[in-house]
């Protein structure tokens, strides 16, 4: 396409020149040769009638515009003035040698004519004071003048000769009579256009005649007559065609190349650039350009890679954001949810208190027997103590879930509060035939940094459940174990039934009990180990619970101290 539309624009160019410029050329030069006529008309009038100052304007004219001039009459009759003339100072006085327009050729004026050259001239006086000469010869050869001349040798003070005109001046300006004649003015207006033809040479010529103000030519002339060579036109068209039917083809295959070659400048960052708006569609902003340009395209790649990254940071953003609703919308759903459980668990569980405690009230008030009145009342503080337990673990988890317990950490000696602990299960252990079994490294014993009062709530509850849900006759396992990461794990092990695998991470849910009669023979306000896990996260630690051989065992870390006192943080 573009080397199509260079192709035109140049056959049009080359049309143009072949059918209007030598018109256009033909039609300017005329326009300004009637312009400057107008000039000189304006020049002559505010001039003085001196015969030379005439010759100079007509001179000055004629170089300007390459162009041969005179002044004529009123029957159109060309008046004896001549535009060229030399001035020498010789003898005291001053010859004015006036170059006619006929008999002398354009070679035997001297070139590099200036002023304060010496320049000898053979001729004739013309006047009787003997300061106008007509030349016959420049610069003559011989030692002495022919026969009737007169040789004045001076310098040059004021000249006027032809310059800046082409061809032969001098033979063009002997023409004006031959165009006079064949013209014949007479016939037509005033004012006069026309081309005409030497004969001889063949060369066009522009023909103009313009009226000047009356009264102010010399001589009485009343017309300005110009003429100037048509044949630069012809030739340079001429030239023309010629070198466009030569440098068409060299133009021809310089236009294609130069095409190709700017088409992929064009077309291969548009290329590149519709690959990385393709793959920005499909949300891809990987790639990278390679167009490093200070252009439109450069700046256009910069933009779709600023594009390109603010768009991947903020889809980046919005997943991260998406992900975290879905987690909020999901521990939303699971907080809906343990609502529902807690209110459906705090039911339950005062439920059949508040029956069992209906039940027996009814009873006392129906005036039972005096042997049951003294069970009833047991059984009802008994079932009274219940409630008051779940009453004080629901109060004292919602502090855990609302923050708003502070630990008091210190230093103390876990070894010495396990034992202690587990001797206050030793009645417990009896009734159900359980033996204890206890390790701990040898030596001073653990030392610890936590909060012993809540450490000790912790292995309460988690002792409570291993011994309430252990096989008579079994055993209960404890055992302290130090690790290289300055860690002391504490895991404590039942024999017993096992807790289903699903079941595993849901036992640290508030109410959540594995047996899912919900036996109240096993005792418990289901909870504990709620409270349990928001303790051990208040100390940083690990904790979990996993099936054995024999049964459950559930472990938790705390973090070891080098103190051997209840030094406090």
């Amino acid at each position: 396409m573009t080397s199509a539309l260079i192709l035109i624009v140049f056959s049009l160019a080359m049309l143009a020149e072949g059918v209007f410029f030598e018109r256009f050329y033909r039609s300017s030069k005329i326009h300004v040769l009637e312009k400057n006529m107008q000039a000189f008309a304006e020049q002559l009038q505010q001039s003085s009638q001196d015969r030379l100052q005439i010759s100079r304007l007509l001179g000055t004219f004629m170089n300007q515009n390459d162009a041969s001039a005179a002044i004529l009459n009123g029957q159109y009759t060309r008046l004896s003035i001549n535009p060229y003339f030399l001035k020498l100072q010789t003898d005291g006085k001053t010859v004015t040698v006036m170059l006619p327009m006929e008999g002398i050729m354009l070679d035997g004026i001297p070139q590099n004519v200036r002023i304060g050259s010496t320049l000898t001239v053979d001729g004739i006086y013309m006047d009787e004071h003997d300061t106008v000469l007509h030349p016959v010869s420049l610069q003559p050869a011989g030692s002495i003048p022919g026969e009737g001349l007169v040789r004045v040798i001076g310098k040059v003070t004021d000249s006027m000769l032809p310059e800046q005109r082409s061809y032969n001046p001098l033979y063009q300006d002997t023409l004006i009579d031959s165009v006079l004649k064949d013209t014949n003015p007479h016939s037509t207006q005033e004012q006069m256009q026309a081309q005409w033809t030497d004969e001889w040479s063949g060369v066009q010529y522009a023909i103009l005649i313009q009226p000047l103000p009356q009264g102010q030519a010399l001589d009485g002339g009343r017309y300005l007559f110009s003429m100037t060579s048509l044949q630069p036109v012809g030739e340079a068209v001429g030239v023309l065609k010629q070198y466009f039917v030569y440098a068409a083809p060299v133009i021809i295959v310089l236009v294609i190349a130069l095409s190709l070659f700017y088409s992929r400048i064009v077309s291969r960052p548009l290329v590149q650039l519709n690959r990385l708006s393709s793959r920005l569609a499909k949300l891809d902003f990987s790639v990278q350009p390679e167009i490093h340009s200070r252009d439109e395209f450069g700046e256009l790649s910069d933009n779709l890679m600023s594009l390109s990254r603010n768009l991947d940071d903020t889809l980046g953003e919005l997943t991260k954001a998406n992900l975290r609703l879905q987690e909020d919308v999901k521990e939303k759903l699971r907080a809906e949810q343990l609502r529902k459980e807690l209110i459906a668990n705090i039911s339950h569980e005062l439920k059949t208190p508040l029956g069992i405690v209906k039940g027996f009230a009814e009873g006392l008030q129906d005036g039972v027997a005096d042997d049951k009145r003294e069970r009833y009342l047991a059984l009802i503080v008994n079932e009274t103590d219940r409630m008051n337990d779940l009453i004080m673990d629901m109060l004292e988890l919602s502090k855990f879930e609302v923050n708003a317990v502070k630990l008091n950490p210190q230093v103390f000696p876990l070894t010495e509060l396990v034992e202690m602990l587990a001797g206050s299960f030793s009645q417990q252990m009896e009734k159900k035939g359980l033996l204890l079994q206890f390790n701990a490294p040898a030596g001073n014993g653990l030392y610890v940094k936590a909060d012993p009062r809540r450490i000790e709530q912790v292995i309460l509850n988690i002792l409570s459940n291993a011994v309430r849900h252990a096989y008579d006759n079994g055993m209960i396992s404890i055992d302290l174990r130090l690790s290289s990461a300055g860690k002391v794990t504490v895991t404590i092990e039942n024999t017993g039934p096992h807790i289903a695998e699903e079941d595993l991470d849901r036992i640290w849910d508030h109410f959540y009990r594995a047996e899912r009669a919900r036996d109240r023979k096993s005792g418990g306000t289901g909870l504990g180990l709620a409270i349990v896990k928001h303790i051990l996260l208040l100390h940083g630690s690990e904790y979990g619970a996993v099936n054995t051989a024999q049964g459950v065992a559930f472990h938790f870390t705390l973090q070891e101290s080098q103190g051997e006192s209840y030094d406090q943080f």
